[in-house]
């Protein structure tokens, strides 16, 4: 599994039309407001030159992809706390997730409703905000009386944790997201952690927007990214239109339909690179004539860090690695190439893994 990501937004803002065509999960989608009724799930695979190479190369009997999992909920509303919509009572779905995909409405469309009236990226997603906070703020309630009950054995822990949520309380109830929260020790990373909050989450803006301004960028869509560029997120320029078309083609017709737009990649590949970036993420493999597998670790793992993701023996284990360098593996063609050109790496416990490594770890359990 690579990540998985949880959609929100408005009604009408594409999130519907974008969830089908890059999962082909078959949501239903209409030019109306709260046509997602229950939330809908879908895994792709995360598409990966890489992974075909190397295919090419082992013939192996087994292939496994990276893959993302994205969690689609109903369009959320001013008032969606208060049981306006239906969105807030699904936003419990997506807790879990690794990062938000915030899909933003940056079209003009007299055919497409706009559930306030009027297209403004700054309003909705201001909106959209404040129900993630007034969600947060009913889980944090939760936490402070289950601190605050625990307190009254006179333990201290409880009661500091307690007092933690009331600041933690008062942050959120100023308008302010989770993740902007100044954390004084590790006890407070680790509680605040726990909530799962949704606004402590990483957030990746998608900016849906019309076929024929995929080339460059709107007014909208730089109202975005200056939004995005205060708040340390990543954006996609996206057209969900689009995406359905590419969606129904035959995947051998979908790059030159691509390139016919001029696009050097389609709005799923892009989503997906800029929510690896979004959470410092790279993919290293393993490959042989039994399975090729791409696997998603964080930047900075350690060798044995990587070993464990394929199970925890090889990471308790762990003896050394054999890196193979990709761009060396693609460029002389062989394993046994790469060996005679003397550019096999054994590495020990600090060895970084790099994104691209071909991996093969020594273990002793």
């Amino acid at each position: 599994m690579g990540f998985t990501c949880g959609i929100v937004g408005l009604p009408n803002v594409g999130k519907s039309t974008l969830f089908n065509a890059i999962t082909a999960a078959g949501a239903e989608a209409a030019n109306y407001p709260f046509c997602t009724i229950d939330p809908n799930v879908g895994v792709v695979t995360v598409p990966d030159n890489r992974v075909d190479r190397l295919v090419a190369l082992y013939s192996p009997a087994k292939i496994v992809a990276s893959t993302l999992e994205f969690v689609d909920i109903a369009g959320l509303v001013k008032g969606a706390s208060k049981g306006e919509g239906l969105g807030n009572q699904f936003l419990s779905h997506i807790r879990s997730v690794d990062a938000i995909a915030h899909v933003v409405r940056c079209f003009d469309d007299a055919n497409v409703v706009h559930v306030d009236g009027t297209v403004n990226p700054k309003r909705d997603i201001e909106v959209v905000e404040t129900e993630l906070i007034l969600k947060d703020l009913e889980t944090v309630e939760k936490k402070t009386s289950d601190a605050e009950r625990r307190a009254k054995t006179g333990d201290k822990k409880p009661k500091e944790e307690a007092e933690f949520y009331v600041r933690l309380k008062e942050h959120l109830s100023g308008g302010r997201l989770a993740r902007y929260m100044e954390l004084r020790n590790d006890d407070e990373r680790l509680w605040i952690r726990d909530t799962h909050l949704l606004t402590d989450k990483p957030v990746m803006y998608v900016c849906n927007v019309h076929e024929s301004e995929l080339s460059g960028e709107n007014d909208y869509v730089m109202q975005v990214r200056e939004i995005a560029g205060k708040e340390g997120a990543e954006v996609a320029v996206v057209s969900a239109a689009v995406e359905a078309e590419v969606a129904e083609l035959p995947e051998a017709e979908q790059d030159h339909f691509l390139e016919h737009l001029g696009l050097k990649e389609s709005g799923l590949s892009q989503v997906i690179r800029e929510g690896y970036a979004l959470l410092h993420l790279i993919t290293f493999f393993t490959a042989g004539p039994k399975e090729v597998h791409a696997w998603t670790v964080s930047k900075g793992a350690t060798a044995p860090q990587a070993a464990g993701v394929i199970h925890s023996d090889f990471e308790k284990g762990f003896i050394r690695a054999e890196i193979i360098k990709y761009q060396d593996l693609n460029r002389l063609g062989s394993e046994t190439a790469v060996k005679e050109a003397g550019l096999l790496h054994v590495e020990g416990k600090e060895y970084v893994v790099e994104d691209g490594d071909v991996v093969y770890f020594r273990f002793n359990v």
